[in-house]
């Protein structure tokens, strides 16, 4: 098949583009974070450092003392939350000022400042769940009942009660908690490699411009070069720094697996997996499952990448080739272009989410382009009591588009949870957090496709939902069937090193390609620059297993019925506003989704075969 034309989405002036400077100071001021929401300085920073000791020294002094009746109780969770809204603050601070700027020594000084402080009062506070649970469960559940102060704090106590077998006395709480700073090293030095000291390789391109492959170029570059040989470069030149330092990285992946087994070891799990779920209330079947689940629905992956070798007419494809769109577009999704439409596609969720998503979009909470020094990727802090931030590197795609409305959803969350929720359970769990991003993801999709019955249109929008489910789903999926058995190798008392990575990886890149696509040999070290295996373990399944369950939500959003459509609003709302309130899992069977069951996730490979077929047909259409 020949490469196809499309034609323009957004009517974006082309001035609106992104920057072509990475200079920090000649970016305009809205599309910057405006961090005086937090602290009009570091004078005032510094003032809440003193006046939050002073709260911890008051909940000290109530060790010994929780038994002596539900006052007591209730002073001491009325103390946490003090200490930990102004610890939102604090720490945000310093960590997001740093994001912009990693290479400055002073800010990263203050964020370590802030860590010691919580690390140390974490082992001043060790006593307080061994305390808690000396009294009986029975005696809590009646002042539970008799004092309705206490009502904002009914979950947290129980769920202490429910992992009780995992709570060590106050000598071992105390140790634990004097490791917690500690627990942080090989994350921070995993960011420190990878972006105050990284240096990006340079290529030349076929055009003959030289550029600097950092992590915005890499994906920009990916996403926009229909030259085969540029991407390769683009590959070569961002994996090489990978595979330079892939040694380090080992080093610091094993410490890390090493951190996890004694963390859960200590606590009486049988497994680092069910340490990590535990928190949440999550069976480990429901990863496994997952896993296995996507691994045996791998197909359809396969299938759209061999129409992608076909349609892009090569000899060779590579997964370097999977961002490339299948067909030809100069066209630029400008961030301000993007707004109106991004509005207007979550009209399903009611015309008060859409005003706070305008709100969130007006300036001040996102910081929009890539800077020298400032973080890759994107994402979504909550500060409690102000508003969140977002940080994003956007390069003008449509990829980026879609990276924003998913941050977009969890800032929607993080506000409605906690205007809706006490402070005890404002913040919800990562189980549920990906819930929100991809369904304003879908939304939007459902929305691009209903403006156009233009097959070249059609065509491109559905290769964008399927890279989603690609990325989104069979990525992480991949990710965490990697990351599941990297640890069970330290659990068998196995060595871990670069080679056995390596192998690891590759082995888990061959079960759900196969011989779709020419997998690289420096791809092995894919999992050296994966900053979530680094940054927070067991995380990644978490997107697959949100992505079932958006496609469930947002069935309903768009059906026919309106009664169901409004029911549908109605308990997802609700799921938004109901912060750390439950269970997670209870949380979306209340929304209408149950993960126990392997048909929810099956159900998504099942739509990515539905998919394909329908991309097919769009491109005869076209030939």
């Amino acid at each position: 098949m020949s490469e196809l034309k499309i034609p323009t989405y957004f009517d974006d002036e082309i001035e609106g583009a992104r920057p072509k400077t990475r200079d920090r100071e000649q970016i305009d001021a809205r599309f910057k974070w405006n961090l005086n929401d937090i602290y009009p300085g570091w004078e005032a920073w510094q003032a809440d450092m003193k006046e939050v000791r002073t709260h911890m020294d008051r909940f000290v002094e109530l060790r010994g003392k929780l038994g002596e009746g539900p006052e007591q109780v209730l002073e001491a969770y009325q103390l946490q939350d003090t200490i930990g809204m102004m610890a939102y603050k604090l720490y945000r601070y310093p960590q997001l000022n740093f994001d912009l700027d990693q290479r400055d020594n002073e800010v990263q000084a203050r964020l370590q400042e802030v860590q010691q402080l919580f690390a140390e009062y974490g082992s001043r506070s060790a006593w307080f769940t061994p305390e808690l649970l000396t009294i009986a469960q029975e005696t809590m559940e009646q002042w539970l009942e008799s004092d309705e102060q206490l009502s904002p704090y009914r979950f947290p106590i129980l769920e202490a009660y429910r992992a009780q077998e995992h709570v060590l006395d106050e000598g071992g709480e105390r140790i634990l908690a004097l490791g917690s700073r500690f627990r942080s090293a090989p994350a921070e030095v995993y960011r420190a490699l990878t972006t105050a000291d990284v240096v990006f390789n340079t290529i030349t391109l076929s055009d003959g411009e030289d550029v600097k492959v950092s992590y915005g170029e890499y994906s920009n570059l990916l996403h926009t070069r229909r030259d085969q040989e540029d991407r390769r470069k683009a590959f070569e030149a961002m994996y090489g720094i990978f595979e330079a330092k892939r040694n380090t990285f080992a080093s610091l992946y094993n410490s890390l697996c090493q951190r996890d087994w004694a963390q859960a070891q200590s606590r009486n799990y049988s497994s680092t997996a069910e340490a990590a779920l535990d928190d949440d209330n999550v069976p480990v079947s429901v990863l496994e499952t997952l896993i296995e689940t996507a691994r045996e629905g791998s197909e359809p992956l396969r299938r759209y990448h061999r129409l992608r070798k076909e349609v892009l007419g090569l000899d060779e494809y590579h997964l370097y080739d999977g961002s490339i769109p299948l067909m030809e577009s100069d066209e630029v999704y400008t961030y301000e272009g993007a707004k109106p439409t991004l509005i207007e596609s979550v009209a399903p969720l009611g015309s008060r989410y859409q005003k706070l998503l305008g709100e969130a979009l007006s300036g001040g909470w996102i910081d929009v382009y890539e800077t020298e020094g400032k973080r890759s990727g994107a994402y979504s802090a909550g500060v409690y009591g102000v508003h969140p931030y977002m940080l994003l590197n956007y390069t003008d795609t449509l990829d980026d588009v879609f990276t924003l409305t998913h941050e977009l959803g969890h800032t929607l969350h993080t506000v409605l949870s906690c205007e809706a929720q006490p402070f005890a359970t404002s913040s919800y769990t990562i189980f549920v957090a990906e819930v929100a991003s991809t369904t304003n993801e879908a939304l939007l999709l459902d929305y691009l496709l209903k403006q156009t019955d233009d097959p070249r249109k059609r065509a491109f929008l559905l290769q964008q939902a399927i890279s989603g489910i690609a990325g989104t789903f069979y990525s992480q999926a991949l990710f965490a069937d990697y990351e599941l058995e990297a640890h069970r190798m330290v659990e068998r008392g196995e060595p871990m090193t670069a080679e056995r990575l390596d192998a690891l990886y590759m082995e888990k890149m061959k079960a759900f390609y196969g011989d779709a696509l020419t997998i690289d040999e420096l791809y092995r070290v894919t999992w050296a620059r994966i900053p979530h295996f680094f940054n927070s373990p067991y995380y990644v399944y978490q997107y697959a297993t949100c992505y079932a369950s958006s496609a469930k939500i947002v069935a309903g959003l768009l059906s026919e019925d309106e009664a169901e459509r409004q029911a549908t609003q109605a308990r997802y709302l609700e799921l938004l506003s109901s912060g750390g309130n439950d269970h997670p899992m209870t949380q979306l069977q209340k929304a209408g989704v149950d993960l126990s069951q392997a048909d929810t996730v099956r159900a998504v490979t099942q739509r990515m075969d539905e998919l394909v077929g329908m991309l097919e047909e769009e491109l005869k259409r076209l030939s």
